[in-house]
């Protein structure tokens, strides 16, 4: 039962991980301190989608479910709405690199933004 509960929790931090590499420059617009936090967690974030990797969350996670006995994701809204979204069917090299290109294109974007709106508040042409 902890088992289960701790992989659920796994998931949970997973799936905030993920949109925080995917996002978190954004909140840089608002707290700027953020992007001591985010830049790494991004090059992280990227770097595994385009070396095709394993972030070392997955196998805490199903060590944890083997260790519950469960064989799979059957049941639950964790299982069933979340896991999909993290683990997606069909992730291969290809859908790895594309998933890298847009952390880092959508990350850009937003420093670039923040960068931008830096200069322009202090005056600086």
């Amino acid at each position: 039962m902890i088992e289960r509960l701790a992989a659920d929790l796994i998931v949970i931090v997973h799936l905030g991980f993920i949109l925080f590499v995917g996002l978190g420059a954004f909140l840089s617009l608002r707290w700027a301190r953020i992007a001591w936090l985010h830049v790494p967690a991004a090059v992280w974030g990227a770097a595994i989608e385009f070396r095709h990797g394993i972030c070392p969350l997955t196998p805490l996670e199903q060590r944890l479910r083997a260790a519950a006995g469960d064989a799979g994701y059957p049941g639950g809204f964790v299982e069933h709405y979340l896991l999909p979204i993290i683990y997606p069917s069909g992730l291969d090299q290809r859908t790895g690199f594309v998933l890298g290109t847009l952390v880092v294109a959508v990350n850009l974007a937003a420093y670039g933004w923040l960068l931008l709106r830096r200069r322009r508040d202090s005056g600086r042409p």
